[in-house]
Formats: structure tokens, C-alpha cells, sequence
């Protein structure tokens, strides 16, 4: 089986340089974007297994973002890991048909017990 491709999507960048070292010590192979812009230009030319999205970002923020990707990738599970959201773009982003809904900072067995449900059927 080969190693599972992470898109980590978060303006943190401590935060995502420190989640995406705990994921590659797990053998996953991790990419990271800091916005949503520069998140639509990556998934132009990459196709990961699992997208990790963060909800809260400047310029165009985690929505839009899961919506363009279900546009274009709707077989790729997104899960939304936020410190910030309302109750209405949770249930917002559930319905649009997100895989999950992790608050920051997750427990790392939580996000990687739910990234490898997320793929299941890509495995």
C-alpha cells in the first residue's frame, strides 16, 4: 500500500509545519498550502488522498475553498480543522459534505484515526 497524500490548507504556519512533521513521522507523505489561493493552484497539478482544510483564512477563506474542491476533486474527503467557526458554517460545511470536523489543535491519533478513515476506498 502506498503512503497516504495529506493536503494540509492553514494560514498557521507553525501550526502546519508542526502537524506536517508529526504526519510525515507516521510515514505520511504531507503538502501544504498557506491560503486558499495557493490551494487551488496546487490541486490544479496534485491530487492527494485526504485534504485537511482550515476554515478561517485571509482572502478566501475554508468554505469557499471546500466548495471549489468539490467542485473540481468531489471524490477527495476534506476534513475541516478549525479553531474558529460558528455553528452555521459547521453545519453548513456538513451538509456540502464534509468527510469531518476536527477543532485545533487535534489530538494527533484522533486526526490520524479519522484521516485513515477518510480513506478507506482510496486504499
Amino acid at each position: 500500500m502506498d503512503s497516504i497524500k495529506v493536503f494540509l490548507v492553514d494560514d498557521e504556519k507553525a501550526f502546519v509545519e508542526i502537524l506536517a512533521q508529526r504526519l510525515a513521522m507516521r510515514k505520511y507523505v504531507v503538502e501544504v498550502a498557506y491560503n486558499g489561493a495557493e490551494a487551488i493552484e496546487r490541486l490544479k497539478s496534485y491530487t492527494p488522498h485526504v485534504i485537511v482544510l482550515d476554515m478561517k483564512m485571509p482572502g478566501m477563506d475554508g468554505l469557499d475553498v471546500f466548495k471549489w474542491i468539490k467542485q473540481h476533486h468531489p471524490a477527495i474527503p476534506v476534513i475541516i480543522l478549525t479553531g474558529y467557526s460558528s455553528e452555521k458554517e459547521e453545519k453548513e460545511a456538513r451538509k456540502l459534505g464534509v468527510f469531518d470536523f476536527l477543532r485545533k489543535p487535534p489530538e494527533i491519533d484522533v486526526l490520524i484515526k479519522t484521516l485513515k478513515n477518510a480513506c478507506k476506498p482510496a486504499q
